[in-house]
């Protein structure tokens, strides 16, 4: 698709507030919160934080790649229980793990196109929550015994179980598998891992220097102006105010004990180079950048542009470099004016792919149609408080973890354009350009 480019609308679009709950690895400290429970969260601090009217919200929009049975439609379940009018629409995106961000890039549209000047966005993922499926054997028999007219048939009926039949589909296995190539999220990072020769040790120390880098940022309290302090369900006695999952003193000797777990014989990706699956929440206020600041509010940032971009589903992984080079291309700019990226950390070996694709002359004439290399995507502006290996990628929520952290971290190092990108499965790529004057 064609770049969104901000200056071509007619209202240019401000973020003028954004918080994500904590993450946390699913089946940990957050398992008993819904999905719509992590939602509410977010969006009520980012509510408080920004001391906005809720009556003077346009929209409405949350990503969400699980839908949870009890809410088709979570975002407006999220906004009537966080605090909502019932006149304030709401609907939900689902892109995969840019849900969030095709969340942000409904209000772009929306706000630009001078149909809403105020959105709440973000997105919402229970991982922990993801449900266990019957197989049909065993759905077949629950509506056979529904249709049974008497006790003696249904008992009849019974007689034909095996218990096999109760063996589950884990949904989320079956979520995190693309129909088209086959394969595994998991199973698309190996086959980088073979193509640009990244050995197991290499896709380690990534993951080690990933940890490092989220606990300096914990320490230094760089995640307090983003995480909003969750009380947990059901007893709502504990309240929790930081990540559950970067570990202190990861090393690469603990590393190299796991087991390859997508290619058991031959493999390299392990649990501990590869992103765990986590629950969390996000959620964003967008304006127009005249009325922020004709009201006199801080700007965090603005959407400059965005786009989305296909590449090979089997491949999936290499989205990133495709997006950015589609929007850096019709934004007229050099990567080189690029001072921070955020390129979520799916697998190590995925990041370390998309590095070095990104300074590769052939991979951008082969593979992007450009006369030589994006650029070198150094260490030193990449994932700089390190990224979802360590931190967690909650699929409908961490595109807008980026831009909230990529923003705060822009303000902190006075830089004025930075790079917010993922690639999603099923192959396509997201990638948002952030401003700050």
């Amino acid at each position: 698709m064609k770049a969104w480019i901000g200056k071509n609308q007619k209202k240019r679009v401000a973020v003028v507030a954004g918080v994500r709950t904590p993450f946390a690895k699913a089946g940990t400290k957050l398992k008993a919160c819904s999905a719509v429970h992590l939602g509410v969260a977010a969006v009520r601090e980012t509510m408080a934080r920004a001391e906005w009217d809720y009556s003077q919200v346009d929209e409405v929009v949350m990503g969400n790649a699980g839908t949870p049975v009890d809410a088709a439609n979570i975002s407006r379940v999220i906004a009537l229980r966080a605090g909502f009018h019932e006149n304030v629409p709401a609907y939900t995106v689902h892109r995969n793990c840019a849900s969030a961000m095709e969340a942000i890039a409904q209000g772009c549209l929306k706000i630009g196109a001078g149909l809403a000047d105020t959105m709440l966005v973000g997105g919402t993922e229970s991982m922990s929550n993801m449900p266990l499926i019957f197989g049909e054997e065993m759905k077949e028999l629950f509506a056979t015994l529904n249709f049974s007219k008497s006790n003696v048939e249904k008992l009849e009926k019974m007689t034909h179980f095996r218990p096999q039949w109760l063996k589950p589909i884990v949904s989320i296995m079956e979520g995190l598998t693309d129909p088209i190539s086959g394969l595994n999220m998991g199973q698309t990072a190996e086959i980088l891992a073979r193509d640009f020769h990244l050995t197991r040790e290499i896709q380690d120390a990534f993951a080690v220097k990933s940890h490092q880098r989220i606990i300096e940022a914990q320490k230094a309290g760089k995640f307090k102006d983003e995480i909003a302090p969750m009380v947990i369900e059901p007893l709502y006695q504990e309240i929790i105010e930081t990540d559950i999952g970067p570990r202190e003193g990861q090393s690469m000797e603990s590393l190299a004990k796991l087991k390859p777990f997508f290619d058991k014989e031959n493999g390299t990706v392990t649990p501990g180079n590869a992103c765990p699956i986590t629950d969390g929440a996000v959620a964003l206020l967008l304006m127009s950048e005249e009325k922020a600041k004709a009201e006199g509010r801080e700007v965090l940032g603005t959407l400059s542009g965005f786009t989305f971009s296909g590449c090979e589903p089997k491949r999936m992984g290499m989205g990133p470099i495709y997006s950015s080079s589609s929007l850096l291309d019709e934004m007229g700019m050099d990567f080189s004016e690029i001072g921070l990226v955020e390129l979520n950390e799916a697998f190590a070996a995925q990041v370390l792919a998309n590095q070095k694709a990104w300074g590769s002359d052939q991979y951008a004439q082969e593979k992007l149609g450009r006369k030589k290399a994006l650029g070198e995507l150094r260490d030193e502006i990449l994932n700089v408080n390190g990224g979802a290996i360590a931190l967690g990628h909650p699929v409908g929520a961490t595109g807008g973890r980026l831009v909230i952290t990529l923003l705060n971290e822009m303000k902190r190092k006075k830089v004025a354009k930075g790079l917010a990108t993922l690639c999603i499965g099923g192959g396509q790529g997201a990638a948002f350009l952030l401003e700050r004057n």
